[in-house]
C-alpha cells in the first residue's frame, strides 16, 4: 500500500534518516521502534507527506506521494501526532469533526456527525464530547485526537486507508493503551487499513504489531516479525540493555529488559 524507498533526511547538518526503505501492506500494523533520536517521528512525517525527504521517495497506492492532491491525501490517510495544541475552546466533539472536513463538500452532514459520535465511542471518549478541549488532561486529549484521526479515515470513505500514530500511547493509562492499539489492529483485520505506529513499549509492539521496524541512529537496524526483531542480541545492540525474550502459553512474545552488566 505504501512504500518508502531509500529515504534520507538531513537537518542542520545532522542525519535524521539514512537510506531507509520499507513498505506497509493493507491489513498490516507496523510498529516503529528505536531509541530517542533514532528518526522514528521523522520517518512517520515523511511517509505521511508532511515534508519531503532530501533523497528517496514515498509511493502510496502505486503513486508517488508528490503526485497526490492534498485533498486526496487527506481523505486517504490520517495522522495522530504526539502533540496537538489548540488554544481555542472547541469542544472535544468539534475537534473530532475537524477530521471530517476533507470529506465535506460544502457543509457537514448528519452522516458526518454520526461518524464523529462513532469515532468518539471507539476511542472511549463519548463522555468528553461537550467538554472544552484545552481543559482536558493529556490522556483525554490523546483519546480525542485518536477519535479525530479515526473520523478522517472512517471505514467506507475510501478503498485504501492509512493511519499514522505517533507515540499514541504515551499519555494513556494501561487500559486505554491496549484499547487504542486493539482498535487499530481491528481496523487492519476488518477493514484492510494499514497502520504505522511509533511506539516505545516493546511489549505493546510485540502484542499488537504484525511487523516491527527498528531504527537506530537514523538507519533501519532490523525489520521483521516481533520474534525476529525483538531478540536479546538486537536489543543489546540497539538499546544497550540486557533482555530476556520468551513466548507465553498463548504464543505471545514477552520481553523483560534490565541494565546491562
Amino acid at each position: 500500500m505504501i512504500y518508502a524507498s531509500h529515504i534520507c533526511v538531513t537537518r542542520s547538518g545532522r542525519t535524521l534518516l539514512d537510506d531507509v526503505s520499507l513498505s506497509v501492506r493493507a491489513g498490516e500494523l507496523l510498529a516503529v521502534l528505536g531509541p530517542n533520536g533514532a528518526g522514528k517521528s521523522t520517518l512517520l512525517k515523511v511517509m505521511a507527506g508532511e515534508f519531503s525527504p532530501d533523497a528517496g521517495e514515498v509511493a502510496l497506492g502505486g503513486r508517488r506521494l508528490g503526485n497526490w492532491l492534498p485533498i486526496e491525501l487527506a481523505r486517504t490517510r490520517a495522522v495522530m501526532r504526539q502533540d496537538t495544541h489548540l488554544e481555542f475552546a472547541f469542544t472535544a466533539r468539534e475537534v473530532v469533526m475537524m477530521g471530517r472536513y476533507p470529506h465535506c463538500e460544502r457543509h457537514t452532514t448528519a452522516r458526518d456527525w454520526d461518524i464523529v459520535d462513532d469515532a468518539l465511542a471507539a476511542a472511549d471518549a463519548c463522555h468528553l464530547a461537550s467538554r472544552a478541549y484545552p481543559r482536558l488532561s493529556g490522556g483525554e486529549k490523546a483519546r480525542v485526537q485518536f477519535a479525530r484521526a479515526l473520523a478522517q479515515v472512517w471505514p467506507g470513505d475510501a478503498e485504501s486507508r492509512l493511519l499514522f500514530l505517533d507515540e499514541p500511547t504515551a499519555a494513556l493509562d494501561i487500559t486505554h493503551q491496549h484499547s487504542l492499539l486493539n482498535m487499530a489492529r481491528d481496523l487492519t483485520r476488518a477493514h484492510r487499513f494499514a497502520v504505522i505506529a511509533v511506539l516505545h513499549d516493546l511489549n505493546l509492539a510485540a502484542r499488537y504489531a504484525d511487523r516491527i521496524a527498528l531504527l537506530d541512529q537514523g538507519r533501519l537496524a532490523a525489520l521483521g516479525t516481533p520474534a525476529q526483531v525483538l531478540t536479546p542480541d538486537q536489543l543489546m545492540a540497539t538499546y544497550h540493555v540486557a533482555a530476556d525474550c520468551h513466548t507465553g502459553p498463548s504464543g505471545e512474545l514477552w520481553v523483560h529488559t534490565r541494565a546491562a552488566a
